[in-house]
């Protein structure tokens, strides 16, 4: 393997461990664009899509980005930023298929035809063939297959959730990818719901409405990541709860994707909510350690290298709660591996000074119920009980709700089984909870600082 593939699998690993580490629209923003141009021994140059990105990110993130570089690579590097001056010229040179959708080999696939001007991207490793199939996500993945299949007629709209980092994205693009397959002049838009809002503003501004709303109203798929973004944009929600009809009775397919089910999106309208829930939708779960297994094998298979049993055991316990940081640590080991071509990589001692922050990350993310209960009692003094009690005076309610919301917030609980644990309460009590700690961080400082120091002390 060259020394560029090398650097470009190391450059994969740090953004995999950027965007579980920075809040996502940050990462969206500065990082996501961010590609491996050229890799020399010791020098890293990353391209950027355009001169302002490339100066942004150079004044505000460079130190940033040449220690997590410096961390993967277990050296220093040296890191550089260039434009992507020439990016449209190479593009045009691409091939082109039938539908005149462009493909790029061993890169993600870029498709013209989404609404605009803008292309969306297709990994061409998120088909179904490249998902890994365990009970978390079994409901899912067949379900994702049946819409596939039958756009339009099987489950739509189709609604995906769960945790970051579990599948749900790979799911939507295998579902665009088998869609094309068997149906290769289908329209499809796959974007996150941030770029439909800035999509929408861009139309306002340019008064290109009349554009906008055809672009995305007479697509055959509409798939759109992330849709919990829209929360709180009530004029957005109303243009997106009409583009959702406009495609509805035509018979398109719609597949939405959030990190929450319908019903616990904050500040979504009721109607949209409704809508949401007109077909199916599914959850995906942690993965068991027998799937986080099959993904580690699998995935190392697919980089062409062999990893110890024991280490692949050692990832599969150690990193449960997100799928992408488990293949990011099984990719950062098998960089180190062809780069530095010792046994170092066969330590588990050395592997788990490697993954310090990944570890450190999935110790955070490893919050339980009972210690949200305890910090919070804690900080208001209150007694553990107090957390579970049928009293309900104001000096135990409020701190009861903000535990609640802090348990929907870090951990990966259901509705049901947060308020089982605060004394049995049902899930409608604690959507309660959550809302009324969202207005309230809203209008009072002092109570936002308190929970963001409670955030803190729980991470730590």
């Amino acid at each position: 393997m060259s020394n560029f593939s090398i650097q470009s699998d190391l450059w994969e690993s740090v953004k995999n461990n950027l965007r579980n580490s920075i809040p996502e629209d940050v990462f969206n923003t500065w990082f996501s664009d961010l590609s491996c141009a050229k890799a020399e021994d010791g020098k890293i140059v990353l391209n950027a899509p355009n001169e302002f990105a490339a100066l942004w990110i150079e004044s505000n993130y460079m130190g940033l980005l040449g220690e997590r570089i410096n961390m993967a690579a277990g050296r220093r590097v040296h890191v550089s930023i260039e434009t992507c001056q020439n990016a449209s010229a190479e593009a045009e040179q691409l091939p082109k298929s039938e539908t005149g959708n462009r493909f790029q080999a061993e890169k993600p696939v870029q498709k013209k035809n989404s609404p605009g001007t803008q292309q969306f991207v297709l990994n061409p490793k998120h088909t179904f063939e490249h998902f890994v199939v365990g009970k978390s996500n079994e409901h899912a993945h067949a379900a994702a297959m049946g819409v596939a299949r039958v756009p339009g007629h099987a489950y739509n709209p189709f609604f995906i959730y769960g945790g970051t980092g579990l599948g749900k994205t790979h799911l939507m693009q295998a579902i665009a990818h088998s869609i094309l397959q068997s149906k290769p002049h289908a329209t499809i838009a796959y974007v996150s719901s941030e770029k439909f809002f800035n999509e929408y503003i861009n139309a306002i501004q340019e008064n290109s409405f009349a554009a906008f709303r055809k672009n995305y109203r007479s697509v055959d798929i509409l798939l759109i990541d992330d849709i919990q973004f829209l929360s709180g944009k009530q004029a957005c929600q109303e243009e997106f709860f009409h583009t959702f009809n406009d495609l509805y009775e035509r018979g398109s397919q719609i597949v939405l994707a959030s990190d929450r089910p319908p019903v616990e999106i904050s500040k979504l309208s009721e109607r949209l909510i409704s809508r949401f829930q007109w077909g199916l939708t599914v959850d995906i779960q942690i993965p068991d350690f027998e799937t986080r297994l099959a993904i580690l094998q699998k995935k190392a298979k697919s980089l062409g290298v062999y990893i110890k049993p024991e280490i692949i055991d050692f990832l599969a316990e150690r990193i449960t709660c997100n799928i992408r940081s488990l293949e990011g640590a099984l990719t950062r080991i098998s960089s180190f591996a062809q780069i530095f071509q010792d046994d170092r990589h066969d330590d588990l001692e050395y592997i788990e000074r490697m993954l310090a922050d990944i570890l450190q990350d999935e110790a955070r993310s490893k919050v339980t119920i009972q210690i949200i209960q305890e910090k919070v009692a804690e900080r208001y003094g209150l007694q553990l009980a107090d957390m579970s009690s049928k009293r309900r005076p104001a000096k135990i309610a409020l701190p009861r709700q903000i535990a609640m919301y802090l348990c929907r917030q870090l951990t990966s609980h259901s509705l049901q089984e947060i308020g089982e644990a605060f004394g049995g309460r049902d899930h409608g009590t604690v959507i309660h909870a959550c809302k009324s700690v969202e207005n309230i961080i809203e209008q009072k400082p002092d109570t936002r600082l308190a929970i963001q120091h409670l955030v803190n002390k729980l991470s730590r």
